[in-house]
């Protein structure tokens, strides 16, 4: 994976690492579910690990960012390379976002503490994304992880990097 300013999320996304409708009730337990996604990924040594540095970093301030998206993420020696696992859930979930609105759509990225430039460029290339309602609306409806992964190469490809 290219560690450049041009790491697009669709690259850092492969299928068995989407989910679609997630049926979890609570912010606790979708995140739950949502590291559990990274079970068995090459580039994490310790999943117990990555879940309490997610939990602990969600403790300082919400990663409901606005508009219906949450940002779980944390820098941690767990994870030798940057990773993301992404989720839509059936309902919306109270993640005390910043504009009170509902998150039903997740993005989990985990990754050393050196590549914290590149874990900014990522949250920021999702927020820009997901700012877009026709792209949310896109995400919502897809029915598969690949569709997922192609409205986000698709949606990456109109920003400007």
């Amino acid at each position: 994976m290219p560690t450049t300013q041009t790491t697009k999320i669709n690259q850092l996304l492969d299928p068995e690492h989407v989910r679609i409708g997630l049926a979890e009730p609570s912010k606790t337990a979708v995140i739950d579910a949502l590291v559990d996604v990274l079970t068995g990924h090459g580039a994490i040594s310790r999943l117990d690990d990555v879940r309490a540095a997610i939990f602990a970093r969600e403790e300082k301030m919400s990663t409901g960012v606005g508009k219906g998206l949450g940002l779980p993420h944390a820098k941690t020696p767990a994870a030798s390379n940057t990773v993301a696992a992404f989720a839509t859930t059936d309902e919306p979930v109270d993640f005390g976002a910043v504009d009170d609105v509902p998150v039903q759509i997740l993005l989990l990225l985990v990754g050393p503490e050196e590549h914290k430039s590149q874990h900014v460029k990522i949250l920021g290339r999702i927020s820009r994304l997901v700012s877009r309602e026709p792209l949310r609306e896109r995400l919502l409806d897809a029915e598969t992880p690949e569709a997922v992964i192609k409205t986000l190469r698709e949606g990456e490809a109109a920003l400007r990097s």
